[in-house]
């Protein structure tokens, strides 16, 4: 879900209370270092896989994970959101320019609030990961995105805006753990200069069987301006791996304050599309 707009305290409070979480995990078990997201499907064998693809999905969680998707491969995201009075399409392209750098565009194609309809904003940028996973740090890596005003009038932005954040990933065994702490530049419709706020979300994966997971998430948006108040919202969700580089999920997420429907429901997929970089080929012609 790339577009949420719109607290800090309590998720504050909560980042401390999943970190001992945690830590008592990883004292009661062996650290699996597959890597973020892509550890959700830490029961799958990589040799196992003809094609060696896993999807790396940031849904559903409105937070970003640290890890990247794999260097060639081309990765979408799509789901759909209801709720009373707001439903939308949203959408996420990605593609791993290299080992460590991801190249990201998002769209609402569909988005409709208070009776409104018409086409979202869209959002281009990049992910760059600095530190790999080891079993004394979590996954570090820096997010940048701007957001291009392409919606129909009164139901996006209406201005061009920045956002710069910083994303923490760590697993404990089966257990994954993102948290992200981001600033945005809300550009000012008809106006010059930029509002500013600040998200913070903290999401916990856990892979129940080789299929099923369950993720939950509390996630909210400090105040922007007079007239946008601070939000935050709490999820729930189940994913199923239909295979490796194959993820669906299901869920809701509720309004604990803000202005944000109280409950809403949302479902989606995350799709490994393809290695462009052939590196599977190239190997066979290098043996």
């Amino acid at each position: 879900m790339p577009f949420i707009n719109h607290a800090r305290p309590a998720v504050q409070a909560l980042m401390v209370g999943y970190l001992l979480l945690g830590c008592v995990v990883s004292g009661a078990q062996t650290p699996d270092n597959t890597g973020g997201a892509a550890g959700q499907n830490s029961q799958v064998n990589p040799s196992d896989i003809p094609d060696q693809i896993t999807a790396v999905p940031n849904r559903p969680t409105f937070s970003t994970t640290a890890e990247s998707i794999q260097s060639g491969v081309f990765e979408i995201e799509y789901g759909l959101e209801a709720a009373e009075g707001h439903q939308n399409i949203n959408g996420l392209l990605k593609f791993g320019m290299t080992k460590n750098l991801e190249l990201r565009f998002g769209n609402n194609p569909i988005e409709r609030d208070a009776g409104v309809a018409g086409r979202g904003d869209s959002g281009a940028g990049f992910k760059y990961k600095i530190f790999e996973e080891m079993p004394w740090r979590p996954t570090f890596s820096v997010l940048y995105a701007a957001t291009i005003p392409t919606a129909t009038a009164q139901v996006g932005a209406g201005a061009v805006g920045h956002s710069a954040g910083i994303l923490l990933s760590k697993d404990f065994a089966k257990h994954h753990f993102d948290f992200n702490e981001t600033a945005q530049w809300l550009g000012r419709p008809g106006a010059s200069g930029f509002d500013r706020d600040y998200f913070t979300a903290l999401a916990y994966a856990h892979q129940v069987t080789e299929k099923w997971g369950v993720t939950g998430e509390i996630a909210g948006f400090s105040r922007t301006n007079a007239t946008t108040p601070a939000t935050m919202t709490l999820m729930g969700a189940a994913t199923y791996n239909w295979s490796p580089r194959l993820v669906f999920d299901l869920g809701i997420y509720f309004a604990m304050y803000g202005n944000l429907p109280r409950a809403t429901f949302f479902s989606g997929v995350t799709y490994s599309v393809a290695d462009l970089y052939h590196h599977k080929e190239k190997k066979k012609k290098a043996d």
